[in-house]
């Protein structure tokens, strides 16, 4: 016979079990963002990429040794721009509420606060502010008619970078997920399947992957025969991620803790 008291226990597990699910799924839909915009910027914004900073210093390398200025110019302020949104982004999602609480000698965690920390409620303030950044970035590509050019275009460039960034410093407090660098993503699921242990966190990684090259390829197709529609592409999933997020994350009114 099931003890009464065991059943409070149970159910936060299965709770704590679909927000862990929950969480993948949207880290998995915001990386169809990172495609989308990552596409834009090297296609339409100076052939840079406003997320993979790697790949931006290795240009910035070859604009140097091929004395390429506009190059360089791009670079530049690819890599300034997704400096200063994590700038921004990191002390904001790094908040966490309840944390100073728990510091307090003798005091037991919340359950509350257990769960709420599979997705704090100050990441989905900073996606919001990305939000604010991407609808800018959206609303100078359509000025632009989907073809900018000189200022406007390094305008653009520094918009997304800034996006990315916030984007990369919030993502960054769940742990190890990333919706913008995926080179140790990959690094881990291939060594992780050749050693014969199954990498944490596996479905959701190749999610990512699908996900990055979904939003690129959506990017690359809307900006070459329906620029207009570019907007669609990266404001919809990451509306949809802080509108959900925003519903479903944290205690319900009325939540006891079981414990």
């Amino acid at each position: 016979m099931r003890s009464p008291a065991s059943t409070p226990r149970r159910d936060l597990t299965v709770t704590e079990d679909w927000r862990s699910g929950a969480r993948d799924m949207l880290v998995i839909l915001l990386t169809v963002t990172t495609g989308g915009v990552d596409a834009a910027a090297f296609l339409h914004l100076g052939h840079v990429f406003s997320s993979v900073v790697t790949g931006t210093m290795v240009l910035l390398g070859v604009a140097a040794g091929t004395h390429d200025a506009a190059l360089a110019e791009n670079c530049g302020v690819a890599l300034a721009s997704y400096v200063a949104g994590v700038v921004i982004g990191a002390p904001l999602a790094a908040r966490r509420a309840g944390r100073w609480l728990e510091g307090w000698r003798g005091r037991r965690p919340h359950a509350a606060t257990v769960l709420r920390e599979i997705w704090p409620s100050w990441l989905t303030v900073a996606l919001a502010l990305e939000f604010c950044v991407l609808v800018v970035f959206c609303v100078g590509w359509e000025l632009s008619g989907g073809r900018p050019a000189g200022a406007g275009q390094l305008m653009l460039l520094a918009n997304a970078g800034i996006a990315m960034g916030i984007q990369g410093a919030t993502v960054r407090q769940l742990g190890e997920v990333s919706t913008t660098y995926l080179t140790g993503t990959l690094t881990g699921v291939i060594a992780g399947l050749v050693t014969g242990r199954k990498p944490s966190g596996l479905e959701r990684s190749l999610g990512i992957f699908v996900a990055l090259i979904a939003g690129a390829c959506a990017s690359a197709v809307v900006t070459a025969y329906a620029p207009a529609l570019l907007p669609l592409v990266v404001l919809v999933p990451l509306a949809l991620v802080v509108w959900f997020a925003s519903a479903r994350f944290g205690p319900r009114p009325g939540w006891q803790d079981p414990g």
